[in-house]
């Protein structure tokens, strides 16, 4: 989910988005920010959204867990962000978005820092088909990049971004099989295709599927109340796997 903590003209108001977790019984949400200047987002603009998520923490403290965003390709200003949002103000993990493949060896230097403080690494990521979608975002990350990664860092936690995002997602699953337990994949997105929860279940792992929500939250939260799955399952998606992944943080 994506909020806006007060002066900024992007992102969902943060008292509406409380006010709508509420409705639908959330008690906690994970967030971030969209993203200010595009894919190439410089430090200042980088900091700017982070600004931002800190806002929205502030507001409701009690509620509101941020994810720390970066652009991997800024060095030593990204891995100096990470410190002050992670480290200084308790931002619960980190955000990547389509910059670069999460593979690619400039991540190297963030994901090795976030397995020294034990937080998660959300990654925007789709298998592409389109010709256009793929021209517009060429380093999206897709599965085969998460298992080659996952593989290189199994004590990290690598969150592959919403399975119901658009792209093949059946192609996703099948390649997932191979997914090393350093990877997660969360069930947010506007694609309602019927059955997709309960591939994900099947074909990955219940114990490694995390509830999120985009663009609906309605329809994210139905796609799991209305899956026939078990209630385990259920409760293991809609927040125990997370409480886990929150429970392996080595700082604060």
């Amino acid at each position: 989910m994506h909020v806006n903590g007060g002066g900024q003209d992007f992102g969902c108001p943060v008292d509406a988005v409380i006010d709508a977790a509420d409705r639908l019984g959330i008690e906690k949400l994970a967030c971030s920010v969209p993203i200010i200047g595009g894919r190439w987002a410089t430090p200042d603009e980088v900091r700017a959204c982070n600004d931002g998520m800190l806002a929205a923490m502030r507001a409701h403290p009690d509620r509101i867990l941020g994810y720390c965003f970066l652009n991997p390709g800024y060095g030593r200003e990204a891995l100096a962000e990470l410190e002050r949002c992670v480290v200084g103000e308790g931002f619960i993990g980190v955000k990547l978005y389509n910059q670069y493949k999460i593979n690619d060896p400039v991540q190297f230097p963030i994901i090795e820092r976030t397995i020294e403080l034990g937080v998660p690494i959300l990654v925007h990521a789709a298998r592409l088909v389109r010709a256009e979608d793929v021209a517009s975002q060429p380093l999206t990350s897709h599965a085969a990049d998460f298992v080659d990664v996952g593989r290189r860092y199994l004590e990290a936690m690598f969150i592959e971004g919403h399975i119901a995002g658009g792209g093949d997602w059946q192609w996703t699953l099948k390649v997932l099989r191979d997914a090393p337990s350093s990877v997660y994949l969360d069930t947010s997105g506007s694609v309602m295709d019927s059955g997709i929860l309960e591939r994900c279940v099947r074909d990955f792992s219940a114990e490694r599927l995390l509830f999120a929500t985009d663009m609906t939250m309605e329809g994210n939260v139905a796609r799991v109340r209305d899956a026939d799955i078990s209630e385990q399952q259920r409760e293991q998606i809609f927040f125990r796997n997370f409480e886990k992944i929150l429970a392996r943080r080595k700082c604060g």
